[in-house]
């Protein structure tokens, strides 16, 4: 069991930058891999970027492939989400995810923990 906080949504206009936290308590993600989705108003959660803890391995949506990027601080048991150059269609809701030992994974039912969410709007 490990809990999710995500931090650093915010209001920012088009082709500006975020950069989202997700801080994990409990247990270390050392054997997890961690996932951000993203879930705008009236759609639904669809997958953004994963990360497996062990070797850093990663996968991105086609959306956002070149413009964010996933990373993790081990010493403080955080993953970031670097968002660059974003549109508006990237408003949405950001969700942090982790799910225990295996390959990196898009669907949101294969993920165990969630976090609460965090706010991100781009104004054009």
């Amino acid at each position: 069991q490990v809990q999710l906080v995500e931090s650093g949504g915010g209001l920012v206009q088009a082709g500006a930058s975020l950069r989202l936290s997700c801080a994990a308590s409990g247990r270390t993600f050392s054997s997890y891999t961690i996932g951000w989705f993203r879930q705008a108003p009236g759609k639904e959660r669809v997958f953004v970027a994963a990360i497996r803890w062990s070797d850093t391995s990663t996968l991105y949506a086609g959306s956002v492939k070149g413009r964010f990027t996933i990373s993790r601080d081990n010493a403080k048991n955080t993953v970031y989400l670097q968002m660059n150059s974003l549109k508006p269609e990237d408003t949405a809701v950001y969700y942090c995810a982790a799910k225990t030992w295996g390959g990196l994974r898009v669907g949101v039912n294969e993920y165990d923990y969630w976090g609460q969410g965090t706010q991100a709007t781009v104004s054009s």
